[in-house]
C-alpha cells in the first residue's frame, strides 16, 4: 500500500513539506517508547505515535520507517518538521485517537510483521 493512499483513506494531514509519500507502507507500528520502536518496527512501517520531538525523526530514520503518524491532534514541534523534511520523513497529524487509528489501519490490511 502506498502512503499516499493511507492519507487519502484516513484524511490524515500532512505537516511535512518536499517528503517522498509514493513510497510503500508493509506494516504498521504503533507505540510512545522510541526503545520499543528502535527494537521492533520493522523498515516499511508506518508508526503511531502521541510523541511529536525531534528524537521521532531519528528514530524513523534509523529504521527505515515510511512515515508517522502523531495521534489525537498532536502538533509536532517546528524543529521536528524541519528535520522531518530534511530526512524526507513524511509526518501525518489525525484526530483519531491511536487505537482507532491502528484499528484503521488494521481494516485496510496492515499488520504487524
Amino acid at each position: 500500500m502506498k502512503l499516499c493512499d493511507l492519507i487519502e483513506d484516513l484524511s490524515l494531514e500532512v505537516k511535512t513539506s518536499g517528503t517522498d509519500l509514493t513510497r510503500e507502507v508493509t506494516s504498521g507500528y504503533v507505540s510512545d517508547m522510541l526503545s520499543d520502536v528502535i527494537a521492533n518496527a520493522q523498515a516499511g512501517s508506518v508508526w503511531v505515535t502521541f510523541q511529536s520531538h525531534l528524537n521521532i525523526v531519528a528514530v524513523a530514520s534509523l529504521k527505515g520507517i515510511s512515515g508517522i503518524i502523531l495521534a489525537n491532534n498532536r502538533v509536532p514541534a517546528d524543529d521536528t518538521l524541519k528535520r522531518a523534511s530534511m530526512e524526507n520523513i513524511p509526518i501525518m497529524t489525525s484526530s483519531l485517537t491511536a487505537f482507532e487509528l491502528v484499528g484503521r489501519l488494521y481494516t485496510l490490511g496492515l499488520r504487524c510483521r
